[in-house]
């Protein structure tokens, strides 16, 4: 199964900021540099769920407007259970996991199209 989990998808991407690739290769260079991901961990820390799931859902969208597939739906995931009050504690690192592994997807993809 994981050979199918796609990180970046880069066509769908480009498509999103109407094919021009520079540009999007510019928002994942961005995106590298944004900060979601640590407040959401610290959130989840420290039993604050309505940050929680504000911090999932920021980055659920960073992640769906980049085309950055399963770090998106890891942060739905996320975000669904915080809403249903149900949360697997595994699944923030499951989304860690995914955000580790999207932003090594993310340097292939800039540095291939430098």
């Amino acid at each position: 199964m994981a050979d199918n989990v796609i990180y970046v998808n880069f066509n769908e991407g480009v498509k999103r900021v109407m094919d021009n690739a520079k540009f999007y290769v510019r928002m994942l260079a961005k995106f590298k540099d944004n900060n979601c991901i640590h407040e959401l961990e610290e959130a989840f820390t420290s039993g604050d769920l309505e940050k929680s799931q504000t911090a999932a859902h920021t980055l659920k969208g960073l992640a769906g407007n980049l085309s950055l597939t399963e770090l998106y739906n890891q942060c739905l995931e996320l975000e669904t259970q915080i809403k249903a009050k149900s949360v697997n504690p595994d699944q923030i690192t499951v989304v860690k996991d995914a955000h580790a592994k999207t932003l090594a997807e993310v340097d292939k993809v800039i540095a291939e199209n430098a």
